[in-house]
C-alpha cells in the first residue's frame, strides 16, 4: 500500500466515524507566535483545545505537513543519517473538541490499524502514562490487548506536550514490533532501549492540560483527543522496509537524484547519507516556498536557507557540479502536487527562488570550505578536539556557512564545535544590530546619534494624532553630532524634542519635513530620521533668530507633504493586497519606499506583469479608493496582532507591542507608518513603471492623488503633442505608429534591394576584370559597399560564377576604415587558403583577419592601401 492511499483511506475512514475532513495549516502558523514551524497537526487547533474558538464540527482528521528543525523538536543533525529523523513530515490526526475521550480513541485507532491498515494484532504493543490507569484497562477492554503488552512508562516518554506552554497531557503510543532481527539483542524491548524493533508509529494524546510558562497546569474547559501517525513510519511499516527512506515517499526522490549524479543507492553509506539527505531536505524546501519562506539570514528564512546549503554542500560532496537542487525539489512536486495543489501553483517560483539561492552559494562555498579544511588540518597538528567559535562564526559572517556544515564536515575528523561561543558571538551580532542606525542606514549619521542612546534618551511620538505639537526641545546637537546649548542662526543641526508629531524614516516611509518654532528662533526641518526605535531626531536649519535647549516649541508638520506621503503609504497596502489577489499569495513584500511624490513596492513574483495583469491590480486598487473605506489603526500585543490574522512583513523586527492597519475586507498588515483615515482620501491611483530588480523579485513604482493626475496629464499632452505631428487624434496614435514602422521597415527592405541590384550590377561588370596568374584565375577589385554584409552577397554573387579562382573584394568606409573579403574555391586548396591569403593582403592596409579555407574577412584602418592590398594578393599567387 503506497503512501498516498494510506493517506487516503485514513481521512476516509475518520470521515465514515463523523470527522470533518480539515485541510493542512501552512507550514508557517498564522495565529500561534510560540511556533516557527508547525510542527504537529494540532497546532492550527489550539485554540479550539483551549476553548477560545468554536468551529463548526467538534471532530475533524487532517494530514497535516509539519517541520521540525529547531527548538524542542530539533531533529536537523540526524537527518539523512539514521532511518527515522526528518525535517519535513506528514502527521496523519484525529481530534476531538470536547466530544470523544479515551474509549473512541483507542477504539478508532485499533480498528484503522489492524482492519484499514491489515496489521498484524500480535506485533502491536502499547505504552501509557505511569499514572494513567484508565487508558490501561480501555486498551484491554476495547482492543483485547494482554497487559503483558501493555507497557507504563514515565513522563519523559509518556506525556506528551507541543511546545514548553499549551495544552497537553498523558498519552498513549502504539509500537509495531518488526522482529528479533530488527533487535540489538537480549536485552531490547520497550522502554529499555532506542533500537527500531519497537517502533513508534501512532500516538494519542488525551488533552486535559494547559501548560503555562512557569510550567504549572490548568485542566482545560473540555477533554480533548489528539492523535498522531506519522505518515513516512506507518508507511515504512506497511511497504515493510527498515528505514524511512526506502518507502515510495522518497524513493521516487532518491532514485531520480541518484541518476541525475550517476551513482546507485545502496551500494556507499557516504553515498546513501547525502541521496537522504537531499532528498529529505528537497521536500522541505518544496513546501516551505509555497507557504511563503524566502531565503534569509533571520528566522524562518535562515531555516530554508540553511536547509538549501546543506543539501548543496551534499550534493557537491557527491559530485554534482552546478545547480541541481532546483530539479529535485521540482520532483517532490510532482510526486505530492496531487494532494497539496500550492505545490504546483508556486512551481515555477520555487524553481527560481531554488535555483539563485544555489547560485549564490555556489560562488562562496569553494572558499569557505577551503578555509575550513585548513583550520581542521591545524587543529589535528595540535591534536585539538574543537572547532573555535570563531572559526565557525567567520565562516557564517563571510562564507554564509551554517554551523550544520562545519559540524558535519568536522564530525568526519572527530573534532567537535564550540557551539557555545558560536552562539555567544551570533548574540554580540545580533545585540550590535539592535544598537545600529534604523533609518537611512548611513554610518556617520548614526555616530551622531551615539551619546544620546548610551544615555537611553527617548522621545514620544505623537504623529499618528496630530500634525502639530507643543513640546520642549531636549537636545541639540550640531552637525559634527556635539551637543550643545544654542544652535545659531543659519546654522545646521540636529534638534530632539520630548514629544513630536514628525515621522522619522523607517518601515519605507521617509522622514516628514515641516517647521519648529520657539521664542528664540524658527528652524525648518528638512528630515526626520530614527536613530532608535523609542528615539526620533529632527534635521534643522535654522531660519530666523536661535534655538535653546529647554525651551518651549511648537512643531508643525508639512501638512501637504505629510498627506501626500500618508496616501502613499496606505495604497501601498492596497497595491500589496491586490498584487495578491492578480497573482497569488506568493507575491509579497520584499521592500518599499513611500514618499510624498511617488511609491515604490518591491514583491516576490517571477516574471514581468502583462499589461492586462497590471489593469487589474490598478482596478482592484482604485477600485478600494472609490468605496471610500474607513482605514483602522489599533496597537496591541503581537500575540494579539498574529492571532487577528495581522500581516507581518518578513525579515521585520517588531517589539511587545505593534500597529496594525486594517482597510476591512481588504487588508490587515503590522504597520507603525502614518496613514489615511479613509481610502477616499487618496483621490487616484495609477502605475507607472514595472520592472526586475533580482531573482524572483519585481518592482512597481506608482503614483496617487495629485502625482496620479499630474503623471497622466504629462501623457496626455505627450500624446497630444506626438498627435499634432502625426496629425492624428490621440485614440489615432497606435494605429498612426503602426503604420510608420511599417514604411521604415518596407524603405529598408527597398534599400537593401537596391544595394543587392547595385552589387549585382558591379558583379557582371566585374568579371571581365579577372586575370589568369600562374594558371590561377584571380579577381581583386575595389567596389563600393556599405557594408561587409553587402560585400558577401557580391562575393556570393561572383563565386557562383566562378568554377576555379581566388577572389578578393575591399571597400573603403568612412573615416579610413576598410573591409576586406577573400575567397578561394575548394580545387585550389592545396595550394591557396583564404585564411592564410588574407593576413598578408589586410596588412596593406592597416589591418588583419582570418577564416576558413574556402572565405575569410578583415578589416582595416588605411583605404590608401587598397592598391598595394591588390598587388600584394596578384604577388602571393604569382610565387
Amino acid at each position: 500500500m503506497n503512501a498516498a492511499e494510506i493517506r487516503k483511506r485514513f481521512l476516509e475512514y475518520f470521515a465514515k466515524n463523523n470527522h470533518a475532513i480539515v485541510d493542512s495549516a501552512p507550514l508557517t502558523p498564522k495565529d500561534d507566535p510560540t511556533l516557527m514551524f508547525t510542527n504537529a497537526g494540532m497546532v492550527q487547533f489550539k485554540k479550539a483545545f483551549l476553548g477560545q474558538e468554536k468551529r463548526d464540527y467538534n471532530r475533524a482528521t487532517t494530514a497535516q505537513k509539519c517541520l521540525r528543525v529547531g527548538g524542542k523538536h530539533n531533529d536537523l543533525e540526524n537527518v539523512g543519517r539514521t532511518a527515522r529523523h526528518h525535517t519535513f513530515f506528514e502527521m496523519l490526526g484525529n481530534f476531538s473538541f470536547g466530544d470523544y475521550f479515551k474509549e473512541d480513541a483507542i477504539r478508532f485507532c485499533w480498528e484503522f490499524l489492524t482492519e484499514e491498515l491489515k496489521l498484524d494484532k500480535e506485533r502491536l504493543y502499547i505504552t501509557i502514562y505511569k499514572d494513567d490507569d484508565e487508558a490501561g484497562e480501555l486498551w484491554q477492554k476495547v482492543a483485547g490487548v494482554p497487559p503483558e503488552r501493555i507497557y507504563k512508562l514515565g513522563e519523559k516518554d509518556n506525556f506528551w506536550s507541543m511546545g514548553d506552554t499549551g495544552p497537553c497531557g498523558p498519552c498513549s503510543e502504539v509500537h509495531f514490533d518488526q522482529g528479533e532481527e530488527v533487535g540489538c539483542g537480549p536485552d531490547c524491548g520497550i522502554g529499555k532501549c532506542d533500537c527500531d524493533r519497537f517502533l513508534e508509529i501512532w500516538n494519542l494524546v488525551f488533552m486535559q492540560y494547559d501548560q503555562a510558562e512557569d510550567g504549572t497546569r490548568t485542566d482545560l474547559p473540555r477533554p480533548s483527543i489528539d492523535t498522531g501517525m506519522g505518515l513516512e513510519r506507518v508507511a515504512a511499516v506497511c511497504q515493510a522496509v527498515a528505514s524511512n527512506y526506502e518507502t515510495d515517499l522518497f524513493q521516487s526522490i532518491i532514485k531520480y537524484t541518484a541518476d541525475l549524479a550517476g551513482v546507485t543507492y545502496r551500494e556507499d553509506e557516504e553515498i546513501d547519507t547525502a541521496l537522504q539527505v537531499i532528498a529529505d531536505h528537497s521536500r522541505a524546501i518544496a513546501f516551505l516556498i509555497p507557504d511563503q519562506v524566502l531565503p534569509s539570514n533571520e528566522g524562518r528564512g535562515y531555516i530554508l536557507r540553511r536547509l538549501i546549503r546543506r543539501a548543496y554542500r551534499f550534493g557537491k560532496l557527491m559530485g554534482f557540479e552546478g545547480s541541481f537542487l532546483w530539479k529535485t525539489a521540482s520532483k517532490v512536486v510532482d510526486d505530492m502536487g496531487d494532494h497539496y495543489k500550492e505545490l504546483e501553483e508556486t512551481r515555477d517560483f520555487m524553481v527560481e527562488v531554488v535555483k539563485g539561492e544555489e547560485e549564490s552559494f555556489a560562488k562562496t562555498l569553494d572558499k569557505g570550505l577551503e578555509m575550513l579544511e585548513q583550520e581542521l588540518a591545524e587543529l589535528k597538528k595540535t591534536k585539538a578536539v574543537v572547532v573555535p567559535g570563531e572559526t565557525t562564526f567567520k565562516l557564517y559572517d563571510t562564507y554564509g556557512f551554517p554551523i550544520d556544515i562545519v559540524r558535519d564536515i568536522a564530525e568526519k575528523d572527530g573534532i567537535g564545535v564550540d557551539e557555545a561561543a558560536f552562539d555567544a558571538l551570533m548574540q554580540e551580532q545580533k545585540s550590535r544590530s539592535k544598537a545600529a542606525w534604523k533609518g537611512s542606514g548611513e554610518k556617520d549619521v548614526a555616530s551622531l546619534f551615539q551619546v544620546l542612546l548610551e544615555q537611553g534618551v527617548t522621545s514620544e511620538f505623537s504623529g499618528h494624532e496630530t500634525m502639530i505639537e507643543q513640546s520642549e526641545i531636549a537636545y541639540l546637537l550640531d552637525e559634527s553630532g556635539t551637543v550643545v546649548e544654542v544652535l545659531p542662526a543659519e546654522a545646521t543641526g540636529w534638534l530632539v524634542a520630548a514629544v513630536t508629531p514628525f515621522y522619522g524614516e523607517s518601515g519605507g516611509q521617509v522622514g516628514d519635513t515641516g517647521e519648529i518654532a520657539a521664542s528664540s528662533g524658527k528652524a525648518i526641518v528638512v528630515d526626520t530620521v530614527k536613530p532608535s526605535q523609542k528615539l526620533t531626531a529632527h534635521k534643522v536649519k535654522v531660519a530666523e533668530g536661535e534655538l535653546k535647549t529647554g525651551e518651549s516649541c511648537f512643531l508643525n508638520v508639512d501638512r501637504g507633504q505629510r498627506l501626500a506621503t500618508m496616501r502613499n503609504h496606505t495604497v501601498t497596502h492596497l497595491l500589496h493586497a491586490a498584487l495578491q489577489k492578480v497573482l497569488g499569495d506568493h507575491a509579497k513584500q520584499a521592500g518599499s519606499l513611500v514618499g510624498p511624490d511617488r511609491l515604490r513596492f518591491d514583491f516576490t513574483h517571477i516574471k514581468g506583469l502583462s499589461a492586462e495583469e497590471i489593469a487589474r491590480v490598478e482596478a482592484l486598487v482604485n477600485q478600494s479608493i472609490l468605496d471610500a473605506i474607513p482605514v483602522d489603526r489599533q496597537v496591541m500585543s503581537i500575540e494579539d496582532a498574529q492571532a487577528k490574522g495581522a500581516t507581518a512583513l518578513f525579515g521585520e523586527k517588531y517589539g511587545d507591542t505593534v500597529s496594525v492597519i486594517e482597510v476591512p475586507g481588504v487588508s490587515m498588515e503590522f504597520c507603525g507608518g502614518t496613514h489615511l483615515d479613509n481610502t477616499g482620501i487618496a483621490g487616484s491611483f495609477v502605475i507607472t513603471s514595472e520592472s526586475g530588480v533580482a531573482a524572483g523579485i519585481r518592482r512597481i513604482e506608482a503614483a496617487t492623488g495629485g502625482n496620479a493626475i499630474n503623471y497622466l496629464n504629462e501623457r496626455r499632452n505627450a500624446a497630444a503633442e506626438a498627435g499634432a505631428m502625426l496629425k492624428a487624434q490621440p485614440g489615432e496614435l497606435p494605429g498612426k505608429v503602426k503604420d510608420l514602422q511599417q514604411q521604415v521597415k518596407d524603405m529598408a527592405k527597398e534599400m537593401k534591394s537596391l544595394q543587392a541590384k547595385l552589387a549585382s550590377g558591379a558583379g557582371r561588370d566585374m568579371m571581365s576584370e579577372i586575370e589568369e596568374i600562374g594558371g590561377v584565375k584571380v579577381l581583386a577589385v575595389e567596389l563600393e559597399a556599405p557594408n561587409m554584409g553587402v560585400m558577401l552577397e557580391q562575393m556570393d554573387a561572383l563565386r557562383s560564377k566562378l568554377d576555379s579562382g581566388i577572389i578578393c573584394l575591399l571597400a573603403g568606409h568612412d573615416e579610413g576604415k576598410v573591409s576586406v573579403a577573400l575567397a578561394v574555391t575548394k580545387d585550389l586548396h592545396d595550394r591557396f587558403k583564404a585564411g592564410d591569403l588574407i593576413k598578408p593582403v589586410a596588412g596593406e592596409v592597416g589591418g588583419g583577419g582570418g577564416g576558413r579555407p574556402d572565405l575569410a574577412r578583415a578589416g582595416g584602418s588605411n583605404a590608401a592601401g587598397i592598391p598595394a592590398a591588390i598587388a600584394k594578393l596578384k604577388e602571393l599567387v604569382g610565387e
